[in-house]
């Protein structure tokens, strides 16, 4: 399973970059707008960065708006995915934009249904938002693994990437689920590293080691 980060903090991925972690970053527009840089610059600055995917979603909702915001994208870095959202509009962009070969995240995904036609009209990826569909008492990694399910009986080349993650376990649950991709705020995966007993037994080995070294010269 890939991990992305969600955000658009360029420090953050450049820190998370240096890991050799990222292979890939997902942005949207409120997390560029809590940026205070234009979506053209910090795409580019991320892209620079980051070889994997990066998402940049676009702000039209009308089919022809769409296209021509995606096709600016797309010539910003060849490595930029154009979030298109799942709507009517949304999926006949896709379906344009995909036979033009610029790569399609088709994003706000809540059912099988609309992940049926997502891959269907040819996405490289599709995002169930899980943490968004158990606020509302949903199971939002069931659909996750409905979606790994079906895409494989269909052989569709689309991957799942679980997005709206909400805690390290929903991480843990999309890899067992067989998610081709997991995007994570920086928040939840610094969570990932941490367990107290990591932090108990390398306090325990130093405070011994403590007690011998003067004996090891």
């Amino acid at each position: 399973m890939q991990i992305f980060l969600d955000t658009a903090n360029l420090e953050e991925i450049k820190k998370y970059a240096s890991y050799g972690l990222l292979d890939g970053v997902t942005t949207n527009p409120s997390l560029i707008a809590k940026e205070g840089v234009s979506l053209e610059k910090r795409i580019k600055e991320i892209c620079a960065v980051v070889d994997g995917p990066v998402s940049a979603e676009v702000l039209a909702t009308d089919y022809q708006g769409m296209l021509d915001e995606a096709r600016t994208y797309a010539g910003w870095a060849p490595n930029v995915f154009v979030k298109l959202p799942l709507t009517m509009n949304g999926i006949k962009a896709c379906r344009t934009l995909t036979g033009e070969s610029i790569h399609v995240n088709m994003t706000l995904v809540f059912s099988i249904n609309q992940a049926i036609l997502a891959a269907k009209a040819g996405a490289d990826l599709v995002s169930p938002f899980v943490g968004r569909l158990d606020d509302i008492s949903e199971d939002g990694m069931s659909l996750v693994r409905d979606m790994v399910q079906v895409f494989r009986i269909n052989s569709w080349g689309a991957k799942v990437l679980a997005a709206s993650i909400r805690h390290p376990e929903h991480v843990a649950e999309a890899a067992r689920a067989g998610a081709g991709i997991v995007t994570i705020p920086p928040a939840i995966l610094e969570q990932m590293f941490v367990h107290p007993l990591t932090e108990k037994g390398l306090a325990q080995f130093l405070a011994d080691w403590e007690k011998v070294k003067d004996k090891q010269k």
